[in-house]
């Protein structure tokens, strides 16, 4: 049972590690569009405002919350030795990143949806 949970830890970690990066990515071209001109940042900054890219947010929301409490439970393991622990750890750090996303994710959305 501990390496269905280690797996979808692991599975969990790399996604949320791989969106933070291509969200790295999609910042320095929407900030280095400016090197464009005015008219260049305005065209990417409509892009970025669009109703998908206000989804992405709160997927970008979900991925950045997740890394870090995972990357604490990680270091929590290792400090205190509670490998025997692994899996109430890993659900009660999936539980608080529910409760986290949820808490900033339905504002985002609601601001979001009254703004189209």
């Amino acid at each position: 049972m501990y390496k269905t949970t280690g797996f979808i830890s692991f599975f969990l970690r790399r996604v949320s590690g791989m969106a933070l990066v291509l969200y790295l990515l999609t910042h320095m071209l929407v900030i280095g569009s400016a090197q464009g001109g005015a008219e260049s940042f305005d065209k990417m900054m409509g892009y970025v405002q669009s109703p998908v890219f206000k989804l992405l947010e709160i997927g970008l929301l979900a991925a950045v919350i997740y890394h870090g409490i995972d990357g604490i439970r990680l270091l929590i393991i290792q400090a205190f030795d509670l490998t025997d622990k692994r899996k109430i750890l890993f659900y009660t750090g999936l539980a608080i990143s529910t409760i986290l996303v949820l808490a900033g994710g339905i504002p985002m959305l609601t601001f979001a949806l009254g703004e189209f």
